[in-house]
């Protein structure tokens, strides 16, 4: 006997999804059965992804998403909704990062931290969030009600990470916007949920690891060691799930022990 997660007849938006977290993110909910929708500014890069997914048997949609605009975060997703159906699901994962002491931190580095980060993660949620909340009032059309949203924060937001104070406070503000998007949208069957992985070794800082300040860092980790983005691949499928109805309003640390 044995046990999986299906997520057939799904629609899936994945944010920031030309590389990294994203990408692996839309591969596994394809792998799940759901239709994914592919967002990000890198549209190439998502029409490569399409065609991986599409040749591996999965259904995929690309969408062009600027999550800085809000009218771009509108339009994207009306056209997923047209073109593939309503949302049942979306990853908000999109999210940028500088590596700066506080004292160097200048107005246009805060803004492009929480710009993305902050800003663009609330009102992707909002607007994905309200045609979920009006399908279950019976407001919208759509069979299925209620929904899944996976805010992807960091360990960061957890626990403040020297030189990186600016993202470690964009992260804590999106753990803080899952609880109270959780505490309001649940009672339409819309849970919201987030994941904050520790350090992940993705194509984006690949060769930071390979430094000597990179391999200090892997060294002062609990097991020494980093993440894949496969290791989240079990996170995720749980908050998606149809079954997981009961898990609302939850910050999972996916850290190997980070924030012990």
């Amino acid at each position: 006997m044995s046990y999986s997660i299906d997520l057939s007849g799904r629609v899936a938006l994945v944010t920031g999804a030309s590389s990294g977290l994203g990408e692996q993110f839309a591969r596994t909910l394809a792998k799940a059965g759901a239709a994914v929708v592919l967002a990000g500014r890198r549209t190439e890069r998502l029409k490569t992804l399409r065609a991986e997914i599409e040749g591996q048997g999965g259904d995929a949609h690309v969408v062009e998403l600027d999550v800085t605009d809000t009218e771009s975060i509108a339009s994207a997703v009306a056209h997923a909704e047209t073109e593939v159906g309503t949302l049942d699901i979306l990853i908000n994962n999109s999210g940028v990062s500088t590596t700066q002491k506080l004292l160097d931190v200048g107005p246009e580095d805060f803004d492009f931290v929480f710009d993305t980060n902050v800003r663009g993660a609330f009102f992707v949620a909002q607007e994905v969030g309200r045609r979920m909340v009006a399908r279950a009032r019976g407001a919208a059309p759509g069979t299925y009600t209620g929904g899944r949203i996976v805010n992807i924060a960091s360990m960061a937001g957890l626990r403040v990470i020297s030189q990186i104070g600016v993202y470690a406070m964009s992260k804590a503000a999106v753990i803080h916007m899952t609880r109270a998007m959780a505490l309001e949208w649940g009672k339409y069957g819309v849970n919201v949920n987030a994941i904050c992985p520790g350090y992940i070794d993705t194509e984006i800082n690949h060769h930071h690891w390979e430094t000597e300040g990179g391999q200090k860092l892997v060294n002062m980790l609990p097991r020494k060691r980093l993440g894949k983005p496969a290791d989240l691949d079990t996170s995720l499928l749980m908050l998606c799930a149809n079954e997981s109805h009961f898990v609302n309003g939850a910050v999972i640390q996916a850290d190997d022990g980070f924030g012990l």
